[in-house]
């Protein structure tokens, strides 16, 4: 090995010489455990060449990959309004008027066709069908049947998407939940707004260009930060989950007795510590963090703007809904979510908990609708006011459906519906989606898919091509192997695109 593979001299700085005469070619070696064979390669290639960019895993710059977009998008940004816990179908968009005449009745086996059930109603002795206590009514030019639980939306039907046959493989809420945002149901991968992130960059220089808002006190199941996590692509990728209270983001706010002008002392010789790092030893992740703290930084400044929403109007939070004036609302979040939409993030993802109605339904549906439904109108009618709908893609939905039989005792008001993966109903609206259109149709009793199903992959496929990105082509290489969010199936659902 020659002298000159060893990193120079940066900086005359004494502490900076120390740290690079301690990272001599043994203490690498050791620390990095990369082994003599690894070091020859290096010595072939030059260390710049061992450790950069490759055509399976380019680096990402702020600016995405070269060659990103693969085509023109339709959509610039996306929000995703995803609720936890698998809304009913039956009691919100998939409206079915048979089931009056059924109610009650056993489950017949041809349309159950041998599928299982979770362990919570494996061991009914009755499976009764059992029809909405909600009325249905038809809405807009389009004529789509919307349930009564849902007033607001059911005013923008002529700008929705309905998809009525969507299927998952998975019955578990945290298997579905993870496939649905990362195309696996396993924890590891990435996130659809990771990919996004790495794929196409951000303009925005001073808010990260994936946000994550999660309805305060929504109950229900349990949310965690891997499901908007990088997986195994680079850490700067990952979602940032924007708090409502007095610290928006942990850790962003300077130490007592701190300024700005000390932050950036720091972090200025921060860099040049992680400078030195990355020259010893070409760990992408040392950019990746360098990255981070730059954007806190500038997170200082920006986040507080745009987290505050006492500049909006009154009719802004009227059009919203009471709640919207409570931070941490699903109402106040859809808000949240436009400012940021409006400041150029191109990934916001909304949670929302609190859909899993194994029993007493009736009531519990009622107080989600009531609490999400104003909210998600508004912000449609928000977007479309001010010119961001036709080139916002805006999707609603869950990770599974419900079942069309009565979880627990069926009673004249009160019922539960289990987990239902074999169809559910979601909705997208905005850039390039048909509007005032459904697609996909269900059995009589929303049981089985009859025309044109629609996988999560397809889901995934459909999305990632509005935002300009072929899904085959977004791949990254790990372990071995590409990867994708799509794994190894998908395809465009074109029929619902204009």
């Amino acid at each position: 090995m020659c002298d000159h593979h060893h990193p120079k001299p940066r900086s005359n700085d004494p502490d900076l010489k120390e740290i690079e005469k301690q990272m001599d070619r043994r203490e690498f070696l050791t620390k990095t455990s990369l082994g003599l064979g690894a070091m020859a390669f290096g010595s072939l290639l030059g260390m710049d060449k061992a450790f950069a960019s490759s055509p399976n895993n380019p680096i990402s710059g702020p600016n995405g990959i070269p060659g990103l977009p693969h085509f023109v998008p339709k959509a610039k940004r996306i929000v995703y309004l995803f609720q936890s816990g698998g809304p009913s179908q039956l009691e919100t968009y998939d409206y079915k008027p048979k089931l009056q005449q059924l109610h009650g009745q056993q489950l017949p086996d041809s349309v159950r066709k041998g599928q299982r059930l979770t362990g919570m109603s494996a061991d009914q002795t009755s499976l009764p069908v059992t029809s909405s206590i909600y009325k249905f009514n038809q809405y807009g030019e389009s004529r789509a049947w919307v349930s009564e639980l849902m007033p607001h939306t059911a005013e923008m039907v002529d700008d929705i998407c309905f998809i009525k046959s969507l299927h998952t493989e998975q019955i578990n809420h945290d298997p579905a939940i993870t496939f649905f945002q990362t195309g696996h149901q396993l924890p590891g991968r990435p996130s659809i707004g990771s990919w996004l992130n790495y794929g196409l960059g951000t303009d925005n220089e001073n808010l990260p260009a994936f946000i994550v808002l999660v309805s305060r006190n929504s109950g229900g199941q349990p949310l965690y930060a891997r499901l908007w996590g990088n997986g195994f692509l680079p850490t700067e990728h990952q979602g940032v989950q924007f708090r409502s209270g007095k610290d928006p983001v942990l850790y962003l706010s300077d130490p007592e007795n701190f300024d700005g002008q000390d932050r950036r002392h720091m972090l200025d010789y921060l860099h040049k510590l992680n400078a030195v790092q990355n020259d010893t030893y070409g760990d992408p992740e040392i950019n990746a963090r360098m990255a981070q703290y730059e954007m806190a930084y500038k997170m200082q400044t920006s986040v507080p703007e745009v987290t505050d929403l006492s500049d909006e109007p009154d009719h802004i939070f009227d059009m919203y809904g009471e709640d919207s004036r409570d931070p941490g609302t699903y109402a106040a979040n859809c808000l949240m979510a436009r400012k940021l939409l409006e400041k150029g993030v191109r990934f916001v993802q909304l949670y929302h908990q609190g859909w899993d109605h194994h029993g007493w339904l009736p009531s519990g549906i009622k107080g989600q609708c009531q609490r999400t439904d104003q909210g998600t109108a508004a912000l449609l009618k928000d977007l479309k006011q001010r010119g961001l709908l036709e080139d916002t893609l805006v999707i609603w939905g869950g990770e599974f459906g419900r079942t069309v039989y009565s979880q627990g005792k069926l009673t004249a008001t009160n019922y539960g519906r289990d987990h239902h993966p074999r169809c559910f109903t979601m909705w997208m609206a905005g850039a390039g989606v048909k509007p005032g259109f459904s697609y996909g149709e269900t059995d009589d009793f929303s049981y089985n898919i009859m025309k044109d199903p629609v996988h999560v992959h397809d889901f995934h496929a459909t999305l990632m091509h509005l935002m300009g990105v072929d899904h085959e082509k977004l791949t990254f290489k790990h372990q071995g192997r590409r990867y994708r969010l799509t794994d190894v199936h998908g395809h465009v659902v074109k029929d619902i695109l204009t």
